[in-house]
């Protein structure tokens, strides 16, 4: 199967045909990830969802692009690039730096009033009102930038055991750890939209509780789904939490009353 672009250009991925089951999902990755992490959820959900994902600069296709290391930065570029994205309000699905962008994103697009997503889907990440010190895992040797990503279990055996493909990609996960680890979250932000925010119970990067203030970020309905598993309990737990998913957009495009609104 094969990626696309979309009319987002070089920024949005979509790895099926495009679908016309009425509710678009967009995928933020991780530090380090790319597009083409959220390609299960897109063929698990597809036709009944229109999937598409983020590719941010500096990875894969976009490799010979300087990473952007500052989330304000590519928060403003995403925006720009989703607001002119035809069809119904989206839903956004972010994981750990990549929920970070799509809570940004959202609060530029409402901001704009331009095609603002009807909903977020924020996983393993602690909300902007949580206090923490970063490690600044950007500024160490390659050594231990290395050993945190094995630390997290989110990146292929393969790719840790092959040094000259890791040295290829380590500017951009470097580049996207300096821009999570200098982000300076304005712990008073609220989106009008609802948030489900989405954990693993053994996070090593953050806890169930960091999680669960999201709901301070929301003027709109919160939910926090707890599941077994690490920093990436995505994978772990991959079918559990792809029906986690499908659930929450079958929710959202039922009519008011179905939904108890």
């Amino acid at each position: 199967m094969s990626t696309a672009a979309t009319e987002g250009g070089k920024w949005i991925r979509r790895f099926d045909v495009e679908s016309d089951g009425g509710i678009t999902l967009i995928c933020f990755p991780h530090a380090g990830g790319s597009a083409s992490f959220f390609r299960p959820v897109s063929m698990r959900l597809a036709p009944e969802v229109d999937v598409l994902a983020v590719q941010y600069p500096g990875r894969q296709d976009r490799y010979r692009e300087p990473v952007i290391t500052e989330i304000g930065e590519l928060a403003d570029r995403i925006a720009t690039e989703l607001a002119g994205l035809p069809g119904p309000p989206p839903v956004y699905l972010g994981h750990s730096m990549g929920a970070v962008l799509a809570f940004e994103v959202a609060l530029r697009l409402e901001e704009r009033d331009r095609n603002s997503p009807r909903a977020l889907l924020l996983s393993g990440r602690r909300a902007p009102s949580e206090k923490y010190v970063e490690r600044n895992v950007h500024l160490n040797p390659d050594d231990d930038v290395i050993a945190e990503l094995k630390l997290l279990s989110g990146t292929s055996p393969d790719l840790l055991g092959d040094d000259d493909m890791l040295r290829l990609v380590l500017p951009a996960i470097r580049g996207d750890f300096r821009a999570i680890e200098t982000y300076v979250a304005d712990p008073e932000s609220v989106v009008r939209c609802p948030i489900t925010a989405l954990v693993g119970d053994a996070d090593p990067l953050t806890t169930v509780d960091e999680v669960r203030a999201w709901g301070k970020h929301t003027s709109s309905a919160f939910e926090a789904k707890v599941f077994a598993g690490g920093h990436f309990y995505l994978a772990e737990r991959q079918s559990e939490v792809i029906e986690e998913i499908r659930t929450q957009l079958r929710h959202l495009s039922a009519p008011a009353d179905a939904r108890g609104n």
